[in-house]
């Protein structure tokens, strides 16, 4: 099964320097700042997914590349971009997640193909309108008349656009979209894509489904799939259920979760194995807009906090040197806990870290990260280090999808 990570123009600075939280000054984001496939090895995923929303806007304004980004992308193409080794696959799609309140889809079929085209995508995914609603039985009569509508919008598109590839003699790999809002009207889908011709169909709109409902779907479509079409599943990661997904027929995913956790969960921040810790927060008092808050109101002592948070670093690097106690450095992240949470409205996270700090899972990791980092990387702190966090998430994220998924008849 190949895993795709989905581009959110994320990368991390191999010159910036954990000591005195800087850049050089001769930094050039673009040209120096690395992403994930350059400073890790192996490769953490077998593909990136670019949406054409997020590069040229969409209907709720601009997209997250500058204009000079844009050009570039433009001109030397999507592998050259992102400087993509050769064994790393494109897949462009339309971001429907963007036009979702829309009546109709913002793009035309020969715009999405100019997009996939002019950047050089190994493969595209055709225009789509998702359907926010699932009924795991529903009469046909009770469905919900904007569903059909949706749904005939992305077949129509899905028609057209494979139809303007085989016109284009386009080397690009026609991906169709199906969207439902049941298993028998997701399979229906599936059924119509195979009747136009495509051999790859992604399955949208099933990032809010429960993973038995998921299941469900797959079971259902795999009554019509045919041996030689491949499935995607767009956004959807659920480990534990990669070997049912791929015995009906997913042969690919994409999602940014393992990389967002990182820095966006409250708890499970570092991935290692089949788990995940807490990363230990020592956020910055010059640099976390919250405590500045707190400082400026007169709730948080700036100078106690500066002084706690500078030993907390210094006793967390003596820590990972082995020349600290557990014991001491808990001290210290207690202390700097209550000064920038002095409220108490948050659940303190100290036991957290205590079993962070007692595993230390970084000092077992062999990512490239954690290897040339080591206890950086489990510090919640700026997004150098987060990014960094993200991405050794990527690579334990790649290895449990390689460990989990095998040919079905293999053996254990």
């Amino acid at each position: 099964m190949r895993f795709y990570f989905p581009d959110s123009q994320d990368q991390v600075s191999p010159s910036f320097n954990f000591l005195t939280e800087e850049y050089p000054a001769t930094r050039v984001r673009q040209r120096d700042d690395k992403y994930a496939h350059e400073v890790l090895q192996p490769v953490p995923y077998d593909g990136i997914l670019v949406s054409k929303a997020i590069v040229d806007g969409s209907v709720r304004g601009a997209g997250k590349y500058s204009m000079p980004q844009r050009e570039r992308l433009y001109r030397l193409g999507v592998t050259k971009y992102f400087r993509l080794p050769a064994n790393v696959s494109t897949l462009g799609d339309c971001g429907a997640f963007t036009y979702v309140q829309e009546e109709l889809p913002p793009y035309t079929t020969d715009e999405v193909l100019d997009f996939y085209e002019r950047c050089g995508f190994d493969s595209g995914i055709s225009i789509d309108h998702l359907i926010f609603g699932y009924e795991s039985e529903i009469a046909d009569k009770d469905v919900n008349p904007d569903w059909i509508n949706r749904r005939d919008i992305s077949l129509r598109y899905a028609l057209e656009f494979i139809d303007k590839v085989k016109e284009r003699n386009s080397r690009l790999e026609p991906v169709g979209s199906a969207q439902g809002w049941s298993p028998a009207s997701y399979a229906d889908s599936v059924a119509h894509l195979q009747e136009f011709g495509y051999k790859r169909i992604a399955l949208g709109g099933m990032v809010p489904l429960k993973t038995p409902d998921i299941l469900a779907c797959l079971k259902e479509i795999s009554k019509v799939l045919k041996p030689e079409t491949g499935l995607h599943l767009l956004g959807i990661t659920r480990v534990a259920s990669l070997e049912e997904f791929q015995a009906y027929g997913v042969t690919s995913i994409d999602s940014t979760s393992p990389f967002r956790q990182a820095f966006m969960d409250e708890r499970n921040n570092y991935y290692f194995k089949d788990t995940a810790y807490t990363a230990i927060r020592v956020p910055q008092v010059d640099g976390n807009p919250t405590l500045k808050r707190q400082i400026l109101a007169g709730e948080v002592s700036q100078m106690e906090a500066k002084a706690a948070e500078k030993e907390c670093l210094k006793r967390l690097r003596s820590f990972d040197q082995g020349e600290e106690t557990i014991d001491r450095v808990i001290a210290i992240l207690a202390e700097y806990e209550k000064i920038i949470e002095p409220s108490g409205k948050k659940k303190t996270r100290i036991p957290a870290y205590r079993k962070t700090l007692e595993v230390g899972p970084w000092k077992s990791c062999n990512c490239t990260l954690c290897t040339k980092h080591g206890i950086e990387i489990v510090i919640f702190r700026g997004t150098e280090r987060n990014k960094r966090r993200g991405f050794h998430n990527l690579h334990v994220f790649g290895d449990r999808i390689h460990h989990v998924t095998r040919p079905i008849n293999e053996e254990n």
